[in-house]
């Protein structure tokens, strides 16, 4: 799925597999621009906690990730599940966040990512509306 949502996102980035680091431009995130990517970091129940940190730390996972240019909404953890992030990047940072995954946390975990967006602002105008006197849905 990671590497499928790239193809199809930046065809071009599927040829980069050997670097976690990417050539980028200093692209600010906009409104226009930035997306939110909901990650879901399964762990490997079959090994145990200190194995699996080993193997991070092995890998350089907290050097490499979240990328540069990458904000972490949040970091969660899921008991039974393991972790869930929610990153806020310029489109152009896919690439670099897929990489860091796939070269840093392969192997301790099966990953999963989802296009989110924030509906906070939509929920709270559409609550505030529905409580104005004399509205009526």
């Amino acid at each position: 799925m990671p590497a499928l949502l790239v193809a199809v996102l930046l065809p071009s980035a599927t040829t980069v597999q050997a670097n976690t680091t990417l050539p980028t431009k200093s692209i600010a995130g906009t409104s226009d621009n930035t997306v939110m990517l909901t990650v879901f970091l399964k762990h490997d129940q079959s090994r145990p906690l200190g194995e699996l940190k080993a193997q991070l730390a092995k890998q350089d996972f907290h050097k490499a990730f979240p990328p540069e240019g990458v904000e972490v909404v949040s970091w969660n953890i899921t008991m039974g599940i393991g972790q869930v992030i929610v990153l806020r990047l310029p489109a152009s940072r896919l690439a670099q966040v897929n990489l860091a995954i796939e070269n840093t946390a392969w192997g301790v975990y099966k990953t999963e990512f989802f296009p989110t967006y924030d509906f906070m602002p939509i929920a709270q105008r559409e609550r505030a509306q529905a409580r104005q006197p004399g509205t009526t849905q």
